[in-house]
């Protein structure tokens, strides 16, 4: 059987096993009482199970366990430590999020367990070898910057998916498909000769995928249960790995390995909602003086509610997004002709993003809505058809839908912060 036939089984198996136990561990995690109580500010109005990072974590050590078995991919476990650090790391990160859901860490206490996995990551050998810099070129890490950023991207891509995870199913779907699209990169490259064979990358990219897409049918709007910061984060660990293991060890850029200034830009377009999303609450919170860490609703999927859409809707447009930014690394490795062309699409994507998500639009949209209409200031937010609310705006949780269009959506409820601030989710 060809290697490439081993991935889809190893994808088939990622999935299959995370399927098969996220309901077992969505009833255990009620009879243990690991829930998340809805509250004033929450959109869930039961308690809602976590138990969805287990089954990814189970279903991940499986399909480990059958890669390590095939012998296509013998290449990749003998005499290598790295398996066994995205293992190790894993499950720390996995662990941190599990008390971090039970007991509500500190930022700092959050912090110390993502360096603590990054850590892990590194001293087994998943690291970045070389960074090619734009108008610089090639440059070569040593021992002394390669721990410092192993541990900033680590920190960077569990925020990041930690961040995203704030509607029914959006974390997950974005991973499955960046995750996807990280794979078929790598691949293409080990076909190419580009990236050599026994390059872990690819495969982690095809676990975080497959646990992705066994998990979304009992996550998707309504959720039947949550992921979690155990499974935000753990899923973030193995793209930081992915990522790092690819887009920093490529040793050319040009042609048709790549199409723009390195390598390491790969997962920045791959990862693009997530990362910009968190850059974008960086700014924002800092700008006003505030921690960088502290919660609000302005998140990419917050404006997207503002703008009327449900939370299916939402959750669509971002894997759109992700899906029209994942194809902006992929297309040139199969026609490289578009080379030429990437740079003005990525730099018109930008310019569109922060059209449409900048801080200040949404406040200017609501100084011209018209007088009398659904949503216009003075008027309370209002089920469709039924009657305003006496007090002039819905009750908590009412952004809450039971079906696309039922309701005229009023703020949804924030999510987590960077590295451990924490606000309720939703359903």
């Amino acid at each position: 059987m060809p290697p490439l036939a081993w991935y889809g089984i190893v994808l088939g198996v990622a999935a299959a096993v995370t399927a098969a136990v996220t309901m077992p561990a969505r009833w255990l995690s009620l009879r243990v009482g690991y829930i998340y109580p809805p509250s004033e500010r929450t959109v869930h109005e039961t308690p809602m199970p976590y138990g969805g990072g287990a089954a990814m974590l189970l279903g991940f050590l499986v399909a480990v366990t059958v890669a390590a078995l095939s012998p296509a991919m013998h290449g990749i476990f003998s005499n290598s430590s790295e398996p066994l650090g995205v293992v190790l790391a894993g499950a720390a990160i996995f662990a941190i999020g599990l008390v971090d859901d039970v007991l509500d860490l500190s930022a700092p206490a959050k912090m110390a367990g993502q360096v603590l996995a990054a850590s892990i990551l590194y001293f087994l050998g998943v690291t970045m070898y070389e960074i090619k810099v734009p108008l610089a070129g090639l440059i070569a890490l040593t021992p002394s910057v390669t721990p410092l950023i192993t541990a900033i991207w680590v920190i960077a891509l569990t925020n990041a998916i930690n961040l995203i995870d704030g509607l029914d199913g959006l974390a997950a779907g974005i991973v499955a498909i960046a995750g996807g699209a990280m794979a078929v990169y790598g691949l293409r490259l080990m076909e190419l000769g580009v990236l050599p064979l026994d390059n872990i990358g690819p495969l982690i990219a095809v676990i975080a995928c497959g646990v992705c897409l066994g998990f979304l049918p009992f996550n998707f709007h309504p959720a039947k249960v949550f992921m979690g910061d155990a499974g935000a984060l753990f899923l973030g660990l193995l793209m930081a790995a992915s990522t790092t293991v690819i887009g920093g060890r490529i040793p050319v850029t040009s042609g048709s390995t790549y199409f723009f200034f390195a390598p390491l830009f790969i997962p920045l377009f791959i990862l693009g909602v997530p990362i910009l999303d968190m850059a974008f609450a960086f700014v924002r919170r800092t700008a006003k003086g505030g921690s960088f860490h502290a919660a609000d609703k302005e998140h990419i999927h917050h404006r997207l509610m503002r703008l009327g859409h449900g939370q299916r809707r939402s959750v669509v447009i971002l894997w759109a997004w992700t899906a029209v930014l994942s194809g902006f690394v992929l297309f040139p490795l199969f026609i490289p002709r578009v080379n030429a062309f990437i740079p003005f699409g990525a730099a018109a994507l930008g310019v569109g993003l922060y059209t449409l998500f900048h801080p200040g639009l949404r406040r200017r949209e609501a100084d011209v809505v018209p007088a009398g209409a659904p949503g216009a200031r003075g008027l309370p937010a209002r089920r469709a058809g039924g009657p305003p609310h006496p007090n002039g705006s819905p009750p908590p949780g009412s952004e809450h839908q039971g079906r696309a269009g039922d309701l005229i959506p009023g703020p949804p409820a924030p999510r987590s912060g960077i590295s451990g601030a924490r606000t309720p989710r939703r359903a």
